[in-house]
């Protein structure tokens, strides 16, 4: 089965013209009217003063930037029905609402989907992106690397969420908490801070000449330190290049045996990296190797405003590890939020994360997951990683472009590595300094700006549903070429 984009009106720019926004500037409200506009009024100010100025982000299939993807039609459908009927997920009450059953079953469907067993990561959740989905993998790790630690010296099993970071971490005799990883991205720093651990809690373990590889000597270093707890943190996805951290299922295993005897904690940052699962072929080799063992880890967070293509905002978390869960989440001494008896396995999101008033955010995913099945958004992927390879290939070959991270090796296996983001630089210093404003300014791509050893970087992180490789690849030629030659223009006349 092959499902190609529906029909949609792409707009033609990716961001607003200057003037549009200088408009809406000059419209805007500053103060709260007295008597009010009426909603007419109102509607109509944000549509035509405001909307015009808005940028075309997950509209648009030539918006290139962070990694933003879009909003499949059932996705979207679904979520107007959120707003509708405006559910708050958050106490499972099966006699009152169908709702909660809704996200378990959207879950469900996204283990499936990820080739995930769901009977064994039982605490799964939606949340508000992969940010919020680091808290509770780190959170969650603090909690248990914590637990095995008061195990060893035969004391009870000790929880943060009841006695506090410091007082749990003395009785436990732990003098630290660190977490080890590579290339992390900025929200586990975040999320190190959020819990307490601090960022200088993030220790790197990068292979040198492959900062995304985990130099295994240097983790066993640390992770033998006398009186350290450890949670890894494996990038299954670098934000910079699309790289994974392991390659290989016997990685994973040799990771989690060591950290099984040290009894740490194993979290998957899997933000768009994740969806790699989704894939199979040989064409897909790398990406494949870089997803196999996951399965061994103790948490996973994802996306589903990336890959996914359902709207802002939404991640989602999974754990093999519902107890510690509750442990930290559940709010004690609220008999109004109690769950009435039910024995369908189903948990109360609201203890078991971080919210107690929840958006009901597993509608669109329910929705576009039954609209494409497994096939369809192999093939969304498919497509997304073709026009990546496509421009990869282009840079290769080009005289004015420099693909990173620099390889000598063959151009074959370079773009075979390739995922959905293409990180590259101008070969003309002063080009390069310029480079993402002058295609932002073109309007019709946007690229995020990034940096490489120290230089500026544009990146490609290609993830919208509507991707045809070779519409947009024609688009994305046109500018880069036409940028060189009126950079050389410029040159000639000074």
């Amino acid at each position: 089965m092959s499902i190609q984009p529906l029909p949609t009106a792409i707009p033609t720019s990716v961001l607003p013209e200057e003037h549009l926004l200088t408009y809406a500037r000059t419209r805007l409200h500053h103060t709260l009217p007295k008597a009010g506009l009426g909603s007419d009024e109102a509607i109509s100010h944000i549509t035509d003063d405001l909307a015009p100025a808005f940028n075309a982000s997950s509209r648009s299939p030539n918006y290139y930037g962070f990694v933003t993807g879009g909003t499949t039609p059932a996705a979207a459908l679904a979520d107007n029905l959120v707003t509708y009927h405006d559910q708050n997920v958050a106490v499972h009450l099966p006699a009152e609402t169908i709702a909660t059953e809704v996200e378990d079953k959207a879950l469900s469907m996204l283990c499936e989907l990820l080739h995930f067993d769901a009977t064994v990561w039982q605490h799964r959740i939606f949340t508000t992106g992969a940010t919020a989905s680091n808290v509770l993998g780190l959170a969650l790790g603090r909690e248990y690397v914590i637990g095995e630690a008061s195990a060893v010296r035969n004391e009870e099993i000790l929880s943060v969420g009841e006695l506090g970071i410091v007082e749990a971490m003395h009785r436990a005799g732990l003098e630290k908490i660190q977490i080890l990883t590579t290339v992390p991205h900025s929200s586990i720093y975040k999320a190190a801070s959020i819990i307490g651990l601090g960022r200088a809690s993030v220790k790197d373990i990068s292979l040198k000449g492959s900062s995304h590889r985990i130099d295994m000597a240097l983790f066993k270093e640390y992770i033998g330190t006398p009186g350290s707890g450890t949670i890894v943190s494996i990038s299954a996805g670098d934000v910079n290049t699309g790289l994974f951290a392991t390659s290989s299922l016997a990685e994973l295993q040799d990771l989690r045996n060591i950290c099984d005897m040290h009894g740490a904690w194993i979290h998957v940052d899997g933000a768009f990296g994740i969806m790699g699962r989704v894939l199979s072929g040989p064409d897909y080799s790398s990406i494949i190797a870089g997803c196999e063992g996951l399965e061994l880890a103790d948490s996973i967070t994802g996306d589903g405003h990336k890959l996914l293509n359902v709207p802002y905002d939404c991640g989602f978390y999974l754990s093999r590890h519902p107890s510690y869960a509750q442990k930290v989440f559940q709010n004690p001494n609220a008999a109004y939020l109690a769950t009435a008896g039910s024995n369908d396995g189903i948990l109360s999101p609201l203890n078991v994360g971080l919210e107690n008033s929840r958006r009901f955010r597993a509608l669109p995913v329910y929705a576009t997951l039954l609209a494409y099945g497994s096939d369809g958004y192999r093939e969304m992927l498919e497509r997304q990683i073709a026009l990546a390879r496509c421009i990869a290939d282009f840079i290769v070959d080009s005289d004015d472009y420099e693909l990173l991270p620099r390889s000598d090796g063959p151009k074959k296996i370079q773009i075979a590595q390739t995922y959905m983001i293409v990180i590259f630089k101008a070969k003309d210093k002063n080009l390069n300094e310029q480079l993402v404003q002058r295609i932002k300014a073109t309007r019709k791509v946007y690229v995020s700006g990034t940096a490489w050893e120290g230089q500026p970087a544009c990146r490609f992180a290609i993830s919208n549903w509507q991707v045809e490789p070779a519409r947009e690849f024609g688009t994305i030629k046109e500018v880069l070429q036409s940028i060189v030659k009126e950079f050389s223009s410029e040159g000639a006349h000074d």
